[in-house]
This record gives structure tokens, C-alpha cells and sequence, in this order.
């Protein structure tokens, strides 16, 4: 028995490797963030397992029943609505405790918007910091930022982040405050139809941003 953790497509429903797929049609259940989102994925790819919804509101609560599942041998996948769980997505706690329990922790690697995005961004790559989502409360914020002003002029890397629609003109408005020389990526829908990589200083950025629909990620030498 063990716990996979399972990279899933960013946007292009293409881009899931042989092993994610063999392993999801293996396992015994499969935990997501939506059931709904994440059995269109398994639909297109004729895969009929139970599906059991996990995210950051019911995580705590489930994480006994999935250990002792695992325990009377049970196989259990993880995915997320998009990309590598884990990252910006619930998952850790299980994953931490399973290992504390002895329990087997497989990676089965894939898509990840941090790691596509750098890799297309032409900015630095051999050191990076990968930030997430800012803080949503303004006081946390503002002390994060100032945080990784002092991170780069210590050790100079580029910063990766995630932004939600809704915040991404805010939350550029505010980096450029903080680092108003940098150049940066802005990348929205990453590998779907509409994709957009836009570079260049914040002013130059922003005036290119055609829609604010779509996840985006920031990419910040």
C-alpha cells in the first residue's frame, strides 16, 4: 500500500504522462480538491475510481480515516485541480503524517506552473524562490515583501508567485513598489489556447495584460 501524489495538467488536458495515468487507474481512491473538475479529467481518460474530495477546509479531518485505509492496504492517489499537489494546494499534512506512520510516499512527478513558467520566462533560473500566493491580509503582506526585499539583496534570486485574477493588478502595483527595477514575467493560462507570456518592466507588463481571466504567475528577476 501507498500514498501517490499525482501531477495533473495545468491547462492542456494533453500534458499528463503514462505513469500518472497507469497509477490513477490502479489505486483504490483517489483524493481531489473537486470531484467535479477532476472526474472531467478522469472521464476524458476512461478512468472510474471513487473519488473523495480533499482540501484545505476538510484535510484535518480526513487524514485518519485515509491512514488507516492506507493501513489495511489500500493504494490512494492525490491529485490537485492543476499541477504537482503540494504546491500552493493542500496535501502536506497527510503527506507528513503518512510518512510519521511508516506509510510508503510516492512521487509520480509532472506539470507545475512555478517550473513552466521559469522555464519560459528568459530570466534566471539557477537560483529561485518560489513564494506562492502573497498573504491576503494587507499587514502580512507588506511584511513578506519587505522580507524578500532583504532575501535578494542577501542571496539574488528570482522570485516565482501565484496571483488570482481578481488581485493580479493589486499585487503587481505593490511588487513594483518594492522591487521598481525588476524586470518581470507575467504569465496567464499557461499551456492552454489563450495562453500569454508577457516581459518587461511592471508599466510594460501591465499595459499588455489582455484579460485578467485564468490563473497567473509571476516571474520576478
Amino acid at each position: 500500500m501507498a500514498l501517490y501524489v499525482v501531477a495533473t495538467p495545468i491547462g492542456n488536458i494533453r500534458d499528463i504522462t503514462r505513469r500518472a495515468l497507469e497509477t490513477l487507474q490502479a489505486v483504490d481512491l483517489i483524493l481531489c480538491e473537486d470531484t467535479r473538475h477532476s472526474g472531467q479529467l478522469l472521464h476524458q481518460y476512461e478512468i472510474s475510481k471513487p473519488l473523495l474530495s480533499f482540501h484545505e477546509h476538510n484535510e484535518l479531518q480526513r487524514i485518519p480515516e485515509l491512514i488507516n485505509r492506507l493501513k489495511n492496504g489500500d493504494n490512494i492517489a492525490l491529485i490537485s485541480d492543476a499541477g504537482t499537489p503540494l504546491i500552493s494546494d493542500p496535501g502536506f499534512k497527510l503527506v507528513r503524517t503518512a510518512r510519521e506512520e511508516g506509510l510508503e510516499v510516492k512521487a509520480i512527478p509532472g506539470p507545475s506552473a512555478a517550473v513552466a513558467a521559469l522555464s519560459v520566462s528568459g530570466l534566471p533560473t539557477d537560483k529561485f524562490l518560489f513564494v506562492g500566493y502573497l498573504p491576503k491580509g494587507s499587514g502580512k503582506r507588506e511584511q513578506l515583501l519587505k522580507k524578500l526585499v532583504e532575501v535578494k539583496k542577501t542571496l539574488p534570486q528570482t522570485l516565482i508567485l501565484y496571483e488570482s485574477p481578481h488581485r493580479i493588478e493589486k499585487t503587481l502595483s505593490e511588487l513594483e513598489q518594492y522591487f521598481p527595477t525588476a524586470v518581470v514575467s507575467v504569465q496567464r493560462e499557461l499551456t492552454k489556447i489563450h495562453e500569454q507570456v508577457l516581459n518587461g518592466t511592471f508599466e510594460q507588463v501591465r499595459s499588455k495584460i489582455t484579460s485578467t481571466k485564468g490563473e497567473f504567475t509571476i516571474v520576478l528577476s
